[in-house]
């Protein structure tokens, strides 16, 4: 009974502590540091969300435009006319604003190297999809960092996602 107290104690007196990625000094903090120098960990101010993404027949590809601004196209692709293609503008990097126009506007989350979308979207997004297809709640890992590999991606209509 004892030990359980003893837990007990322990656990609050941790809940007040910063998380470990939060903390600035300490083991936790230099092991972090070591990491990200070493190139094992991302650094979530140096990522690029240039590239190609995908999961499945789910892409996204994304090409920069300027500073913090770059193209995106979006392709599902469940066969039978149940696809969506689309394409916009994204800012950001971990959170991007995208903006596909006709009013389908979300914010898109960009966790390392994968991408994921709201799992509710505006209505105008639907006017992108055929059948059942939707964009909503689509998540894709990075693929490649590649430029000249993101504008030669395809949608499901296709057409170059991100050329041009």
């Amino acid at each position: 009974m004892r030990l359980v107290g003893l837990a007990v104690a322990v656990l609050l007196c941790a809940c007040g502590q910063q998380p470990a990625a939060e903390q600035t000094s300490g083991a936790g903090a230099a092991l972090e540091r070591a990491a990200r120098a070493n190139g094992m960990v991302s650094d979530p101010a140096r990522v690029v969300p240039t590239g190609v993404y995908g999961s499945g027949e789910d892409k996204v590809c994304m090409v920069p435009q300027g500073e913090g601004r770059y193209r995106i196209g979006v392709s599902v692709d469940l066969g039978e006319q149940q696809r969506c293609a689309g394409r916009g503008i994204a800012r950001g990097r971990e959170k991007l604003d995208v903006r596909m126009g006709g009013g389908c506007e979300f914010v898109a989350s960009l966790d390392g190297d994968t991408i994921a979308f709201p799992a509710v979207l505006p209505a105008a997004c639907d006017t992108m999809c055929e059948g059942r297809a939707t964009l909503a709640a689509l998540s894709a890992a990075r693929l490649s960092d590649s430029l000249s590999e993101a504008t030669r991606v395809e949608g499901s209509d296709g057409k170059p996602l991100c050329g041009g």
